[in-house]
């Protein structure tokens, strides 16, 4: 399962620097596969679509940091919990029940992301 940040992120940023994979975002800002990946060419998103790894994305948030769930691991392979929710101040990293995942899902996402 992914984490998302809710509404109640305060936009201190603490997690940002935190995420092995570059999944979290400042509100407002465009994503990509590419950013602190080692992907180049196409990748399939989780709803099927493919994208050129480095295409910048929507942003998922305008007001809050977001996580796009395509590059969240959990920190699997990386640390024993997710390090967003482990210095997040006001406890709004939280699992992501639209996105529910297996620990083998996720330890295949990061060794695609990181290959």
């Amino acid at each position: 399962m992914a984490i998302k940040i809710t509404d109640d992120c305060i936009n201190c940023g603490a997690c940002e620097p935190e995420c092995p994979n570059n999944a979290i975002y400042e509100g407002g800002v465009e994503w990509s596969i590419a950013d602190g990946t080692k992907v180049t060419g196409q990748y399939v998103l989780l709803d099927g679509t493919i994208v050129e790894a480095k295409t910048g994305q929507p942003p998922l948030a305008l007001d809050v940091y977001y996580i796009t769930a395509n590059k969240c691991t959990e920190c699997q392979g990386f640390h024993e919990e997710p390090q967003c929710a482990s210095v997040c101040p006001v406890d709004c990293c939280i699992p992501d029940d639209q996105h529910v995942e297996t620990a083998e899902q996720l330890l295949a996402r990061k060794e695609l992301l990181h290959a």
